[in-house]
């Protein structure tokens, strides 16, 4: 797909997903908090930041894989990966069923943060073939940094507000900590789909609260 028909894809599910109401009312909030500035339009953001960001992507609604034309052939390689993933998630645990359910806004950002957890691993992988990335600490602390620093490269996300680009970072990192615990437990053999999801991200940031069902 083109940059264009990314951008009209990212806007007909910001129109799903985020419709004006919706954002008015984050805004609004988001404003009263000191989070964003007054000026901001935060759906025109997010289309711009998304249209950036994009280099691949799997549509559960029709079950295809996308990759945006003119990407870097390295890049595209983990994220298809990536990609490939929320593919075989989408067989087991319906993705666009699971964005429409009547649940809040923290809830579904658990969820999200664990299929971007589990997808992020695969990719990493990916780039380190025949390695347990599992067993090395010091590669998880150079890969955090290695995110943060190819993210601000990225003209809209660096000029974004943090309450944005941290949201935007928290499914990938938080996610794959998440999954990095649940493959290190007893749980090893599972996944955390259906009614293991977590229902927070309070329990994702700390898996013991999981366990506590807090």
């Amino acid at each position: 797909r083109t940059r264009e028909q990314v951008r009209n894809y990212v806007l007909r599910k910001l129109d799903e997903e985020m419709p004006s109401s919706k954002a008015a009312g984050m805004e609004a909030t988001y404003r009263l908090l000191g989070l964003l500035p007054d000026t901001l339009d935060l759906r025109r953001l997010m289309l711009d930041l998304y249209t950036e960001q994009i280099a691949g992507f799997y549509d559960p609604d029709s079950a295809t894989l996308f990759a945006v034309a003119g990407a870097d052939p390295a890049q595209l390689r983990v994220v298809l990966a990536h990609e490939l993933v929320h593919a075989l998630q989408d067989q087991y645990t319906p993705l666009s069923e699971f964005m429409r359910a009547p649940v809040d806004n923290d809830h579904l950002s658990a969820g999200q943060a664990i299929f971007e957890g589990q997808a992020t691993l695969a990719g990493l992988q990916v780039m380190v073939p025949g390695q347990n990335i599992m067993a090395m600490p010091e590669f998880w602390e150079t890969f955090r940094d290695q995110i943060r620093q190819q993210q601000t490269s990225m003209p809209v996300f660096r000029t974004a507000p943090t309450l944005v680009r941290e949201g935007l970072i928290f499914p990938y990192l938080a996610g794959a900590d998440f999954m990095r615990w649940w493959m290190g437990s007893e749980h090893r053999d599972t996944v955390p789909f259906g009614r293991l999801l977590p229902v927070s991200t309070e329990q994702v940031l700390h898996p013991e609260r999981y366990y506590d069902h807090r």
